[in-house]
């Protein structure tokens, strides 16, 4: 389950920016396979096997951030040298990190704040794994689906039965309004892309294509209106021979990345009060938590003088890594191995009480500002140019993936504390978890660069989207470089993630709309209506 939802869970971060929660779908399954084979008292396995399972989202969540920004910068600096290692040692030296930074917090959080923080994803987990009578149906039905919806992403994508994409151009009014005013409406008819309108709902799915609805229909025809005064005034219409597609990457999703980017700040700004008790925590206010006493084996964690030989070892393989892998000096890895070491380890405080308080982990915000930071003091020691690039970019996969480890294994530690696990034995297998998760990220984004790529060109005309690594690889490049940015326009897009956020809406979502091309958000409204109608059907037959 790791290796499979591993890969999907790449690809649809990679594709539609969204990176689905696999612990669920994987409880299921592990309940289902349980009923299935008739095994009795399978309820301690089980969670174990979600524990493993569960690595993929958060392994993918940090991957996909930030590693195919190597890729996407790629094509304007080719010095820059992208291989599986570089993608697979980040990933699983942050990975490591982020499950062994936690391990002493893990009886503050899980026991000691037991009753005051509600653990949201951790109790949908929970109660799957209790109902395991109900499993065997449930995990069928997720199969049958599973199926299904391969089957038919198979008949367009394989077999060309029928295009993936409808465009209002089949019609000749459409065409001309596209032609005239840039206007153009599209819709993927993927599986993929309406199943996760269903997951996020309707409330959600409307968020996210209206961002991409303002891009579509008011940016990009407004871009060719600004071009129409230049030519009534005497000039030309610089973009009267651009289609939509081509206005949209050159001039309006920058504005989305701007957009993103703030998201990510204000998401920071809204966990304020997370996060400065999470850094008292880490300082060592709330040390009480961790007394040396004899514990029982609901309580008992692997040793601490094992973890910190551990955390020894992993930060050495980061300083190797470094200096190998990414080819800086001494004094400069020195420097990074500092960075990597102080920010996770405040961070995967930050992460963890944020998931165990609202079910969110603002891993992208808390990377944007990991990669600001190690970008001034990257330059500051005399790295620049790609190399800075590089190293940025790998110092932010790093600490994103401890990040983001960091708040989907205190939920797997909080589902074992309420079902009577040893935590010593779900921290044993998580390493088993983010090994095979690490593997397959790698191996995945891999293939995905080779296949579609990140960047359009003559050989990827329909590159993988990735948004967040393009957000990140368009605030480092000119941080690194010393090259001009596109500052008006991420402007516009951070002022209107701001008057979002005042409107009461999600900026984060909002912002993807406007960043994700508008083909790919489109088919959320209708999986999202679905859920909005499903979720009505139930509670009037209850």
């Amino acid at each position: 389950m790791a290796v499979i939802f591993s890969a999907a869970a790449a690809y649809s971060g990679l594709k539609i920016g969204q990176v689905f929660e696999a612990a669920i779908p994987i409880s299921i399954i592990a309940v289902g396979a349980s009923a299935a084979a008739r095994k009795k008292n399978a309820l301690g396995q089980n969670v174990i096997i979600q524990s493993i399972g569960a690595s993929s989202g958060v392994i993918v969540a940090g991957a996909v951030f930030t590693i195919p920004g190597l890729y996407i910068l790629q094509a304007k600096y080719p010095e820059i040298q992208v291989d599986f290692f570089q993608i697979f040692f980040a990933s699983l030296l942050g990975g490591f990190l982020g499950i062994l930074f936690l391990i002493p917090f893990r009886k503050y959080f899980v026991k000691d704040m037991h009753g005051k923080l509600p653990f949201p994803e951790a109790t949908a987990t929970t109660e799957i794994l209790m109902t395991g009578e109900k499993g065997g149906s449930q995990a069928k039905l997720l199969i049958m689906s599973g199926l299904i919806g391969g089957l038919f992403d198979f008949c367009f994508a394989s077999f060309k039965i029928f295009s993936e994409e409808v465009t209002s151009r089949v019609i000749p009014a459409g065409e001309l309004l596209a032609e005239k005013v840039k206007m153009v409406l599209k819709f993927n008819v993927s599986a993929l892309i309406f199943s996760f309108g269903f997951l996020v709902g309707l409330r959600y799915s409307l968020i996210i294509v209206s961002g991409s609805l303002l891009s579509w229909f008011v940016f990009i025809p407004l871009v060719n209106e600004i071009g129409n005064l230049m030519a009534a005034n005497g000039g030309v219409n610089p973009f009267a021979e651009m289609t939509a597609e081509a206005i949209f990457k050159a001039y309006v999703r920058p504005i989305g990345i701007g957009a993103i980017a703030m998201a990510g700040i204000i998401g920071i700004i809204k966990s304020s009060g997370v996060i400065i008790s999470a850094f008292k925590l880490a300082a060592g206010v709330g040390s009480k938590a961790h007394g040396n006493v004899k514990v029982e084996r609901t309580n008992k964690d692997l040793k601490m003088s094992f973890v910190m030989l551990l955390i020894f070892l992993t930060l050495v393989a980061i300083f190797i890594f470094l200096i190998i892998g990414v080819k800086i000096t001494l004094v400069q890895a020195i420097v990074a191995l500092l960075t990597i070491l102080i920010i996770s380890f405040l961070f995967t405080t930050v992460a963890a009480n944020a998931i165990a308080i609202v079910g969110t982990n603002p891993v992208s915000g808390m990377t944007l500002m990991t990669l600001i930071l190690s970008s001034g003091i990257l330059v500051a020691v005399g790295l620049k140019g790609w190399q800075g690039m590089v190293s940025s970019l790998v110092i932010g996969g790093i600490v994103c993936t401890a990040l983001s480890m960091a708040g989907g294994f205190i939920t797997d530690l909080k589902v074992g504390y309420w079902l009577g696990s040893t935590p010593a034995k779900q921290q044993t297998f998580k390493f088993l978890g983010t090994l095979l998760s690490a593997a397959t990220v790698g191996i995945v984004i891999f293939i995905l660069n080779q296949a579609y790529g990140f960047v359009e060109t003559d050989v990827h005309t329909s590159p993988m989207i990735a948004p967040q690594a393009n957000a990140m690889a368009a605030i480092i490049e000119p941080l690194m470089s010393g090259t001009g940015a596109p500052w008006i326009l991420l402007s516009v897009g951070a002022v209107i993630s701001v008057i979002v956020n005042w409107l009461k809406i999600s900026p984060l979502a909002f912002a993807l709309g406007m960043f994700i091309p508008l083909q790919l958000n489109t088919p959320l409204v209708v999986g999202g209506l679905l859920n909005n109608w499903f979720s009505k059907s139930t509670k009037m037959k209850n």
